[in-house]
């Protein structure tokens, strides 16, 4: 900042003095008397810029997006006089650098693979303006892609794409869940109905060995077998009445204790009957 005979540079910039158009030198930072208005002093800050470039790009697969670039730049104090007076508009150099590089670049990709090649186009992008503006006094810091962005309704589409994938991977999932639910369902049922069967299998042993072993005592007692029959009918009958007569909800047809007797000759005629269908059947293929 110039003002009448004084001029004052801020920490971080350097002053470049001219004497009627004519470069002179640079002011450090502070307070200095020149000749004014034949010497006049321009403030140049030396500290990190960062100047943002849009570029209108397209992809491979057809789609126009805006690549958003952050250039961090400084000027290199043993370098202003080239910095101020060899080059007229630097921002604009910087931005056509970044868009020749992006548009020679994103046209040999798809837009999935644009946004895997940040760090490869950086690279580049880094490279080429380094080489443009390191002549003229510029430093370029560092570079960053911080956007990449397409049409909305391109967006609109790649996020219904997503979604449906997503839909369509939870489907499969809760397809598999069902299935494998419905699978050791059924594996489970097997293996209650053979344990199932396994208790009837073993209780109907017992019971068998259960009659066998009481037949054999009242044959032992002096009974003879239809006496002994009878006697296990008129107890198993005696016990089923017993179990009737504790629910309330059974209905009991009337009949005399003859009936037991009855159902004695009928299981003995059973007996006898399939007895002799197995001798016949042992005669015919004897």
């Amino acid at each position: 900042m110039s003002c009448c005979c004084c001029s004052c540079i801020d920490t971080g910039s350097v002053g470049v003095v001219q004497k009627f158009g004519e470069y002179q030198g640079l002011q450090e930072p502070g307070c200095s008397c020149i000749c004014w208005p034949c010497t006049t002093v321009s403030g140049v800050s030396l500290a990190v810029n960062q100047l943002t470039c849009k570029s209108d790009c397209k992809t491979k697969d057809n789609v126009t997006v805006v690549t958003v670039t952050a250039v961090q730049y400084r000027i290199l104090k043993d370098m202003v006089k080239v910095a101020t007076f060899d080059i007229a508009s630097p921002h604009d150099q910087i931005r056509a650098e970044v868009d020749n590089v992006l548009r020679s670049t994103m046209p040999t990709m798809t837009l999935d693979e644009s946004y895997e090649a940040k760090e490869k186009m950086v690279a580049e992008i880094l490279e080429s303006v380094r080489q443009a503006m390191g002549q003229y006094g510029y430093e370029i810091v560092n570079v960053l892609i911080t956007d990449i962005h397409p049409e909305q309704s391109v967006l609109n589409a790649m996020n219904e794409i997503n979604a449906s994938r997503r839909m369509r991977e939870a489907a499969f999932e809760k397809g598999e869940a069902d299935k494998l639910l419905k699978i050791k369902a059924s594996e489970a049922d097997a293996e209650a109905k053979r344990l199932a069967g396994v208790g009837m299998a073993n209780m109907r042993a017992a019971m068998a060995q259960g009659f066998q072993d009481s037949m054999k005592f009242m044959k032992e007692s002096g009974m003879n077998e239809k006496e002994a029959m009878h006697m296990m009918i008129m107890t198993q009958y005696l016990d089923t009445l017993k179990e009737f007569a504790g629910s309330h909800g059974s209905i009991v047809v009337p009949h005399g204790p003859s009936a037991v007797g009855d159902l004695s000759s009928q299981i003995r005629e059973g007996f006898l009957t399939a007895a002799g269908q197995q001798q016949m059947k042992g005669g015919l293929f004897g």
